[in-house]
């Protein structure tokens, strides 16, 4: 008898790792159904290769009855909330919209799922921003959390929440603990994009400098196409759990940018400028996964290391521009 056809909801599914995670589900044989906002309707690009195999349903993790009414006609097998006010930068002006978002909208999901079949199986977009300032490094699944932003904060607020309803309702619910993950269909306000398109640019003609926050802050980067296998795998288990997902090497902002520049034969000094307006009133100075529950429980390892990563964004941007795009 041919096995049942898998079926997934995926919120944010217009973003970078919805994108990503869709492409990842769809070549595995899923029927996928993405959730979309009406305001993202016009941001299809990321998923437009693959959107004619996707079945786009409204809803809004602001509002738990549009969720009910996604998961009603969607009858999914597995869920994946990657929707979020996903900006650390925006969490400062707008703390309670991403509050809202970011944190109670995973509470929504959650009980909408538990409210309309309590079997499906749930996955958490929980974040690195959550152990912001530890002072332990690397950062494993039992480090302390200490978030240096409302994205942070917000964050963490999702990631026990979904504990809480694992805990509480016996509901198969896990969380993923991301690391920066980058990729050429990362959004242009992140820093690796805005480091390869203005590299790019300058490449090109089309501008003569980058103006950049703190060059020192150190971050974990890993490929976002290869982070959604991860998230699909923790589904996969026979029981649910936390992972923190990472490479488990560090870099710091200015060796992307030599990286990005380097690429295109390009002198780093002579075009990029230190902004004291681009600090943000806290920072997050290093962060470093240690994966190693997941490389042994999941069996995942990072195929795409540092340099492939920046060089893909960079050649990426480069055809993009070419293409008057």
């Amino acid at each position: 008898m041919k096995p049942k056809q898998k079926s997934a909801l995926i919120t944010g599914i217009c973003g970078q790792d919805g994108s990503y995670l869709a492409d990842f589900l769809l070549a595995k044989g899923y029927r996928i159904f993405g959730l979309e906002r009406r305001a993202s309707k016009k941001n299809r690009e990321n998923i437009s290769a693959s959107m004619h195999n996707v079945t786009f349903l409204s809803g809004d993790l602001l509002d738990e009855a549009s969720l009910v009414h996604a998961l009603k006609k969607a009858k999914p097998d597995e869920v994946y909330n990657l929707a979020a006010q996903s900006f650390v930068g925006d969490s400062w002006p707008q703390p309670v919209y991403t509050g809202e978002v970011t944190g109670l909208g995973v509470t929504r999901i959650l009980e909408a799922v538990r409210q309309v079949n309590p079997k499906i199986k749930f996955y958490q977009a929980s974040s690195s921003e959550m152990f912001g300032g530890s002072k332990e490094s690397p950062q494993n699944e039992k480090t302390h959390f200490y978030p240096r932003s409302p994205y942070g904060v917000a964050k963490l607020y999702g990631h026990w929440i979904t504990i809480n309803y694992r805990e509480s309702y016996g509901m198969f619910a896990a969380s993923g603990i991301l690391f920066n993950h980058e990729s050429p269909r990362r959004g242009m306000e992140f820093v690796t994009r805005k480091i390869t398109h203005r590299a790019a640019e300058i490449k090109l003609g089309l501008a003569k400098e980058l103006r950049l926050g703190n060059l020192d802050a150190k971050r974990d980067w890993g490929f976002a196409g290869d982070y959604v296998e991860a998230m699909w795998l923790m589904l996969q288990q026979d029981t649910p759990g936390d992972y923190v997902i990472g490479t488990g090497i560090t870099h710091s902002v200015r060796e992307f940018v030599e990286a990005a520049f380097a690429h295109l034969k390009l002198d780093w000094k002579k075009y990029v400028k230190v902004d004291k307006t681009l600090l943000r009133p806290a920072d997050v100075h290093l962060l470093l996964a240690d994966a190693r529950r997941a490389h042994k429980e999941l069996k995942w390892k990072p195929k795409v290391g540092f340099q492939e990563l920046v060089q893909m964004m960079v050649d990426a941007d480069v055809e993009r521009l070419a293409r008057g795009q």
